[in-house]
């Protein structure tokens, strides 16, 4: 057990370099383009899917949780919404750069995440059309990810809150590897089999940033496979779905939300992982 402690200790730690450096630059882009990124998807219309899987992409804070509340207030469509939470990382992107992933392999994740989401915005909105509701702009940005106006304070909270995650992962991960092998782990999350993205994608919806943390660390330990983990980080938007459900009082709405981002994971999971040209 001792040498499982340290194992984890010494392979996590090494990370934290990569991650402090990895969430600096997410920070930068969030100061930069965070107003200009709600006045465009705003001011998006019937273009709204395409502008929101292309921002959802870039590495902001809270993008998906300020995105929760213009669709509940109503100014943004329920396609922009499905495509911008099917698109965002969460904390995917810093996990692959700090475990230096190739950066082909991080492409096409965020490509395919990117034509699964505008593709099933704009389907969304054209099966949806006839729901629309008058805006409301009391806009309520109450809601975040911790992030504030001290830069280096928000790295380091980010920083720390996903080293935490990791090392938890990777020592549940070493843990079953070491005891029972990697078979084990294996059949707990299916891999390779039919259900795998079903499973994934549910723990997808958890609505923290350790979701996309575990999934991620999973398929980099080759437990999930490349399908199954995109099924998962199709349904991983941290805590947006905590503020929709917060903020929007329509229920039926939310779990309709819920089901249709599910769903899109799981068959997005079940295609690629029979299209082996995509893996």
């Amino acid at each position: 057990m001792l040498e499982i402690i340290k194992d984890t200790f010494i392979d996590s730690i090494l990370l934290l370099p990569f991650l402090f450096v990895a969430f600096l630059i997410i920070e930068l882009i969030e100061h930069k383009l965070s107003s200009k990124s709600k006045k465009i998807i705003s001011k998006s219309g019937q273009y709204g899917p395409f502008l929101g899987s292309l921002l959802g992409l870039l590495p902001q804070c809270g993008f998906s949780v300020m995105a929760t509340n213009l669709y509940v207030t109503r100014i943004i469509s329920l396609g922009t919404l499905i495509a911008i939470y099917l698109s965002t990382s969460d904390e995917m992107l810093p996990i692959l750069l700090a475990e230096k992933a190739p950066i082909e392999t991080i492409i096409k994740i965020l490509l395919i995440k990117l034509i699964i989401g505008m593709v099933s915005g704009f389907i969304i909105d054209l099966i949806y059309r006839k729901e629309k509701d008058k805006p409301s702009y009391e806009i309520c940005d109450k809601e975040h990810c911790h992030c504030d106006n001290n830069l280096i304070k928000s790295v380091i909270i980010h920083t720390i809150n996903t080293y935490l995650f990791i090392l938890v992962i990777t020592f549940i991960i070493n843990i079953i590897f070491d005891y029972y092998g990697s078979d084990l782990i294996s059949k707990i999350f299916l891999h390779d089999s039919f259900f795998s993205p079903f499973i994934s994608s549910l723990i997808g919806l958890i609505p923290n940033c350790g979701a996309s943390v575990a999934i991620t660390e999973l398929y980099l330990n080759q437990v999930l496979s490349f399908g199954s983990m995109i099924a998962g980080l199709l349904t991983s938007s941290g805590v947006a779905l905590v503020v929709l459900f917060k903020q929007n009082k329509n229920i039926k709405d939310n779990i309709k939300i819920v089901l249709i981002i599910y769903f899109i994971g799981v068959l997005s999971g079940l295609i690629i992982n029979s299209i082996k040209l995509l893996q």
